[in-house]
């Protein structure tokens, strides 16, 4: 009797099968939604890192509790103040990559 292994595929595979291929809207949306996924995952981290609560950082921000909540679980569009203000808020380091695509831009 012969065993017969699994055909693995690579994330970025099923990502283009399921979602569509980079470039695609779709694909633009999906990606920016887990970039925001991620960004309120690295919030809540290195909040509870510092012992604080979701109160205690949003008075650090001036900000209220619900807001700080809505960051963490990528429920609104922060603005990018807001954003350097919790993470100076919580003594972290922010470094921000910017890729500029093979695009070339028109002036209307």
């Amino acid at each position: 009797m012969k065993k017969q292994g699994l055909k693995t595929y690579s994330l970025d595979a099923i990502t283009d099968k399921h979602i569509g291929k980079r470039g695609t809207p779709k694909r633009e949306a999906f990606e920016n939604e887990l970039q925001l996924d991620l960004l309120g995952e690295a919030i809540r981290q290195a909040r509870l890192e510092r012992n604080l609560t979701q109160e205690e950082l949003g008075r650090l921000v001036g900000v209220q509790k619900a807001q700080i909540s809505k960051l963490e679980n990528s429920l609104t569009d922060a603005r990018f103040e807001t954003i350097i203000k919790v993470f100076k808020a919580l003594n972290a380091k922010i470094n921000f990559n910017v890729e500029l695509l093979n695009e070339t831009v028109k002036l209307a």
